[in-house]
């Protein structure tokens, strides 16, 4: 009875947690794909799983791919700038300065967005990233993308919503507790614990998903205005990858999952973008 009663709690904790966590959504709207992007968007997924039929093209030289990587960072930067401040003109002291660095170190295949101590929004990519980019456009979609997880305050969402998914899983296991009359003391606390981490975890991974398809809409916005094709740029994301490093952890397309809906996504976006060309 006493174990059946803390699992019980515990379930309880975890569904509350995700039926109020559910108030929290995403800042711009994600265009939904019909059937006929769907399945435009499932063929191209096959097709650049298969390595014998990828159209992406070949990997560059060392020196050809920086040079590739400098000259569209020159363009889209600026582009992106722009493209931040109009978005953003309602909201008084949105920081569209952004800056698309190189790091030099990390040994992974990485892009990351980030911030400065000053609160500058930073796009970061590595070395062998840079250099696994087979084209012009696949670079400019992931400098897009990772753009867009500013845009829409990713990185300050999933912190609030660990916060909040900590305090909502803890306070419900502590009220539980308080009419447990039948557990040990410990145990409790340790229940408590375990909620909090349960919480935090939960409410920082309730959006993933769908903040990756609103960076996806942003991403392509931002590289059709600065002349590339993001459909071509989003096969990056659909490519046979190893969602994990040697090491274990994530790798870029762990933490970036490839998916047929990302195209169908992104489809949906150039078709609406070109829709509103026409009015």
């Amino acid at each position: 009875m006493k174990i059946g009663t803390r699992r019980t709690l515990r379930l309880v904790t975890a569904g509350t947690l995700l039926a109020l966590m559910a108030a929290c959504g995403t800042t711009y709207s994600v265009p939904k794909a019909d059937p006929t992007f769907s399945s435009q968007a499932s063929a191209m997924f096959a097709e650049e799983q298969n390595q014998a039929t990828q159209r992406a093209g070949n990997r560059l030289s060392a020196s050809a791919a920086a040079s590739q990587f400098n000259r569209v960072a020159r363009r889209v930067e600026p582009v992106a700038e722009e493209f931040c401040r109009k978005l953003t003109a309602d909201r008084e002291g949105f920081n569209c300065d952004i800056q698309i660095l190189v790091d030099t170190e990390m040994p992974n295949r990485n892009a990351f967005q980030t911030y400065d101590r000053a609160g500058n929004p930073l796009v970061t990519f590595t070395l062998p990233m840079i250099a696994d980019a087979r084209n012009e456009h696949e670079l400019a979609f992931v400098m897009g993308h990772e753009v867009g997880h500013h845009l829409a305050q990713h990185i300050k969402k999933k912190e609030q919503q660990a916060a909040v998914g900590a305090i909502i899983a803890g306070s419900l296991m502590a009220y539980a507790a308080a009419y447990d009359t039948s557990t040990p003391q410990h145990l409790k606390q340790q229940d408590i614990n375990n909620a909090v981490m349960l919480g935090a975890a939960a409410g920082g991974h309730v959006y993933s998903q769908t903040y990756e398809l609103e960076s996806d809409v942003l991403g392509t916005y931002i590289a059709m205005w600065a002349g590339y094709d993001p459909v071509k740029g989003s096969l990056f994301f659909a490519r046979p990858e190893n969602p994990k490093e040697a090491n274990g952890q994530l790798s870029f397309w762990g933490t970036h999952p490839p998916d047929e809906k990302r195209i169908a996504t992104v489809l949906a976006t150039v078709a609406e973008i070109e829709k509103k060309k026409g009015q």
